[in-house]
């Protein structure tokens, strides 16, 4: 008896659902519901889901917005003041690249072919002198990205004149 009074208020349900929505009408990038409007600017019906369409704000007709151009970084430099900057950034870098190679020269001389002369307790202890030979390889390679890097640098920095 329960289920004979539910079945009628659940069809109810479910129809007065489907009918709610009127027909929506794509004319370009707007939407309409008006079919009068929709008919006269030729729309095309948008069938296959739900559209909400949240209305924009407008700017009147005399406030047209214009994007600001972006700020500069910071107040120009003349020409005399960059060159400057240049050569002295050009400066730094040569005198560390001489730094970094002047390093790589100890450090592949003390690390012999891999074969660096034993110190003290590595006498007694291998393993110590196996730690110390992959330490000085690793320091090889990492000067070596450095070097690399340096030079990268000095190629971006424009030449003194």
């Amino acid at each position: 008896m329960r289920y004979a009074l539910l079945i009628p208020v659940l069809a109810a349900f479910f129809t007065a659902g489907s009918h709610s929505q009127d027909r929506i009408y794509r004319c370009g990038n707007e939407y309409t519901n008006n079919a009068a409007e929709a008919q006269s600017r030729g729309c095309k019906v948008v069938e296959g889901g739900n559209v909400t369409v949240v209305q924009g704000t407008r700017v009147p007709a005399g406030q047209v917005r214009v994007a600001a151009a972006p700020a500069a970084a910071g107040p120009r430099v003349d020409s005399a003041d960059q060159r400057a900057r240049d050569s002295e950034a050009r400066a730094i870098l040569e005198a560390e690249l001489k730094k970094a190679e002047a390093r790589q020269a100890e450090l592949l001389k003390e690390y012999n072919d891999g074969e660096p002369e034993k110190q003290g307790a590595e006498g007694r202890n291998y393993q110590k002198y196996l730690d110390r030979v992959a330490e000085l390889k690793a320091s090889i390679a990492r000067n070596e990205s450095d070097i690399a890097g340096i030079k990268r640098e000095l190629g971006r920095v424009p030449a003194s004149k």
